[in-house]
Parts: C-alpha cells; structure tokens; sequence
C-alpha cells in the first residue's frame, strides 16, 4: 500500500514539472540562483593629481586620463593655488580635494591617506605626461604582480627636459644605484603607478619634490617588485610655469638622499667615514711613530694626539654603524610587516 502511494506522489510531482520523471531524485541547480554580478571584479583605479597653479593645463589632463581610463576616479588635489585651477578641474569631470599645507610631499601624504582603491595612478597636473601610457603601465603592474611602475621621461620637444634638471637627475640617479642597485634610471619621475600595497605602507615623511626620491628608496630598500616603462615627455602648455628650482630643491633632494641612505644603510655609512677617519689618524700618526721607533721620543705631541684622537672617532663611528644596522634591520622588518598586512592586488584591469 506504501509502495504505491509513493508511486502516485512521484507521478504527480513529474506532471507538475518539479521532478523530472527519468530522474531518481531531485538536484538543484545552483547556477541560475547566483547573481551575474559574482563574476571576477575588475580592480578599481584611481588617478592622483596634485596641483599647483595649474589653470592652463589641468582641464586636458584630466580628460585625456578620463579617455585612457574611463572607469577610473579621477582626483585633483588643490595646493593653495591662486589661479582657477580648482574651477577647471571641477569643470572637467574631476573630484576636488585641497591641502593646505604647501609642499608635494605634504599633498602626497594627504592623498595616499584619504583615496582608498586598488590601483592609484600619480601623475602631475601640468600635462607633460602622456595619458594613453597609463592603460599598459596599469596592465603590466596588474599581470606580473608588481607594486610600482615609474615611467622613465623620453623628451618629445628640445626644451621638455632641461639640461640642468637632466643633469641632477642622472647624477642622483647614479648616486641611488651604486647604493641600492639597478632598479630605476629615473629616479624623479612623477609619473608612476603604484599598488594598494605599496600606498597604504608608504610612510610619505617628505614635504616638497624630494617625494619621488622617497617612492624609490621605499621600493627598493624593502625589495619591493618593480619595473620601469619609457613613456614620452613634453614640455609644458603656454602659461604654465614649472614650480621646481633647479639649485634649491636639487640640494634638498640631495639631503634626502643621503639622510635616507644612512637610515637604510647606516653600517656603509659608518663604515665610510670610519675609513675616512683611520686614513686621516694614521697618516698624522705615522711620522710620529717612525720618530719614536728611531730616538725614543715623541717631539710632536700635538700631532701624536690628534692622530690618537682620528683613531678613536674611527673605531666609535664603526661602533656606531653596527649598532644602527641593528636598529635598522628592526625597522626593515616592521616596515615588511606592514606592507604585507596589506592583501595582493588580483584580477585583471
């Protein structure tokens, strides 16, 4: 009796479409159930744009990097510009942010801090960048999974790139390499592209142009994956005026440089004016010790204090190396941690 009220159920259940009549027992099918919207997320990307009386150019820069990366959010960072600047870029389809406190580095700060996404494009406001290298600059960092791409300036025009700014450049770039190794030929590029990794463990201490010096010691001081592209340079548009001097802000970049270097290689450091120090000690120490192996006195007391003296400061600066090597591998391992606290960039662009 069981067995065919059983039957009677299955037959009513199949005429009713719910239980196909072939089939033993009912299986769902989870597909139809899910959302379209579950598929693979394309990561999101924002456009960094620091300004500074940029009136004459800012409108274009925004729409050309509205054209090459259309589903980008573009923002436009206000540095206490006089001019329209903040008008036009509004204008063009831009969000407008300030900073009041002058200085690139202090509008880096700000924007590494405020703008959250997956990829962050930099990029200045005064239209010398091409915007249609940003796609491939975007696409290489996504595919081999690296945390900075920096555009090395090629110059389009003869005036583009001048030859004191190509001069300082070349030799802070040479000073970096011998230091940290090849990694980038154009250290103070302001054109790159950076993972959410490397924004949101930056620690962004600079206040002027000496930023782009600090992107690059970052990277490479922490082994970070890297790659260099060459993307055109031109010069600027017509009542556009470059904010950087050639003699000032080369010596603040130069300091930058070299309080990074000892903070991230103290032992070399050290150990270089140790050697410096030794050199100098024994040189003034030698006649002094030859006159005392030949007559048994010391007639140049004066000089046999001073080489005593370099000798000492040798040996404590060579102390001092070693301890701050320890202190900086600590910090090394810290700043480690916190870059991979940070989850990988994944999917395509």
């Amino acid at each position: 009796m069981s067995e065919t009220i059983e039957r009677l159920d299955l037959a009513i259940l199949a005429e009713a479409a719910i239980l196909p009549k072939s089939a033993p027992e009912w299986v769902a099918d989870p597909a139809p159930m899910l959302p379209r919207e579950l598929g693979p997320k394309p990561p999101s990307v924002a456009v960094l744009i620091p300004c500074f009386n940029e009136e004459a150019a800012i409108g274009k820069v925004v729409a050309d990097f509205r054209a090459a990366l259309p589903n980008a959010t573009i923002y436009v960072y206000d540095n206490n510009s006089t001019d329209r600047t903040m008008l036009e870029a509004r204008a063009a389809g831009a969000v407008v942010r300030q900073e009041m406190l002058q200085g690139k580095g202090h509008v880096v700060r700000r924007m590494f801090a405020d703008v959250d996404a997956d990829a962050f494009v930099l990029v200045d406001g005064d239209d010398t960048y091409d915007a249609t290298a940003a796609p491939g600059m975007l696409r290489l960092m996504l595919e081999r999974q690296l945390d900075m791409v920096s555009a090395a300036r090629i110059p389009t025009e003869t005036d583009a790139y001048r030859l004191g700014h190509r001069f300082g450049n070349a030799a802070l770039t040479g000073m970096v390499r011998s230091v940290f190794g090849n990694g980038i030929s154009d250290m103070l590029s302001g054109y790159r592209v950076f993972s959410r990794r490397f924004v949101k463990s930056f620690p962004a201490l600079a206040a002027g142009f000496e930023t782009e010096t600090e992107f690059t010691l970052h990277a490479l001081a922490l082994n970070m994956p890297v790659r260099e592209v060459r993307a055109p340079y031109r010069g600027r548009p017509v009542g556009s005026q470059s904010k950087l001097k050639t003699i000032g802000d080369g010596f603040r970049i130069l300091r930058a440089i070299l309080i990074l270097i000892e903070q991230e290689r103290p032992l070399q450091s050290f150990a270089c004016i140790a050697l410096l120090l030794l050199i100098a000690g024994f040189g003034c120490g030698l006649p002094v010790v030859t006159d005392y192996l030949q007559t048994g006195l010391v007639p140049r007391l004066p000089t046999a204090v001073l080489s005593t003296g370099l000798v000492l400061l040798g040996f404590l600066s060579l102390g001092c190396g070693l301890v701050l090597d320890v202190v900086s591998r600590g910090r090394k391992e810290m700043k480690r941690l916190a870059y991979l606290a940070i989850p990988p960039m994944r999917g395509p662009c």
